[in-house]
């Protein structure tokens, strides 16, 4: 009976325990599209591609406890229209002359962490309204002439397995960040990957306290780095590499431009820099362009992301970075 009984404890408390962001093995990529959204929320959000078991959800969940107390607020599958936006209750406004509203998954991510799980598989028109509202910070119900507004602020956090098919590429542009991820292919970080994740369960309260010290620096660093982020100079030659980048790799509009340059500038908050350089922007393009470009898709990653690195590398030449 108290084998029984500690076994349903140690369920309860990995159900209520998040696995340390810290102690995820690898997925550098997709760690680094994550915290530069928390350093700065107003880069767009950030959309994430994978197979199965890649540490999607795990990473995601585990941002509450290094973004300063925030929610992750999870959008629950099949969720309808009025269930995102919330409703106006019009039979109360016409009986009693005032608006009823009742509030949406929308209302509770106001300034808190919005996840989409298989946000591939929402309706198109339900994701149009998510990323609206993430673009305005303001959710908007109009029924039958009356309306309601109330602020939304969040961070739009979306995932996706791409077997089960694909967003819009209009959609897709409205993330501004994007990740593929697949497993370690890595024999020693597998073995690392299966260790971590055994430890956790038998007793996830020791494995949390043995990375809580470099949790709470991680935690540190983004504080600061949010702090840092007003002060951190673009000049004007950077501006122009970035023009460049884009036009040379053929990326339509001016949406990735502008998110480049602010991803450029938490990258640089994150490294405790005041000033940007050709790093940042690199990691900035790396992680704005692979889902926006259309002549050069970055299927072919590592050919890409070379040719990036030149193109990034001869500019700088040029302007004398």
């Amino acid at each position: 009976m108290n084998n029984i009984n500690n076994m349903q404890s140690g369920i309860s408390s990995i159900a209520t325990i998040s696995f340390p962001f810290v102690a995820i093995v690898g997925q550098e990529k997709m760690k680094k599209a994550l915290l530069l959204n928390l350093v700065n929320p107003k880069i767009g959000g950030v959309l994430i591609k994978g197979e199965k078991g890649t540490a999607k959800s795990t990473m995601v969940r585990a941002l509450s406890d290094i973004f300063e107390g925030k929610s992750v607020i999870e959008l629950p599958i099949g969720a309808t229209e009025d269930k995102v936006t919330g409703t106006l209750d019009i039979e109360h406004a016409i009986k009693h002359g005032e608006k009823k509203f009742e509030p949406g998954v929308l209302a509770k991510a106001h300034e808190n962490i919005l996840y989409v799980d298989e946000v591939n598989l929402l309706e198109d028109h339900i994701v149009d309204v998510l990323l609206d509202v993430a673009a305005m910070g303001v959710n908007m119900i109009e029924r039958e002439g009356i309306s309601h507004s109330h602020p939304s602020q969040f961070v739009l956090i979306g995932t996706m397995n791409p077997e089960e098919g694909d967003l819009r590429p209009q959609l897709l542009d409205r993330f501004g960040l994007a990740v593929e991820v697949q497993g370690e292919h890595d024999v020693d970080s597998r073995i690392e990957v299966i260790k971590r994740r055994l430890a956790f369960e038998k007793a996830p309260e020791d494995f949390v306290s043995q990375y809580q010290k470099e949790q709470d620096e991680l935690i540190q660093n983004l504080s600061t780095a949010r702090v840092l982020l007003p002060q951190v100079q673009f000049n004007e030659k950077l501006y122009k590499l970035v023009a460049t980048i884009s036009i040379t790799l053929g990326v339509d509009g001016h949406r990735a431009d502008i998110i480049m340059v602010k991803t450029a500038l938490a990258h640089a908050a994150l490294n405790n820099r005041t000033e940007v350089n050709k790093e940042d922007i690199y990691s900035a393009a790396e992680l704005v362009l692979p889902h926006r470009m259309r002549r050069l898709p970055f299927e072919e990653s590592e050919f890409c992301a070379q040719k990036l690195r030149d193109l990034i590398e001869a500019e700088s030449m040029c302007q004398k970075l």
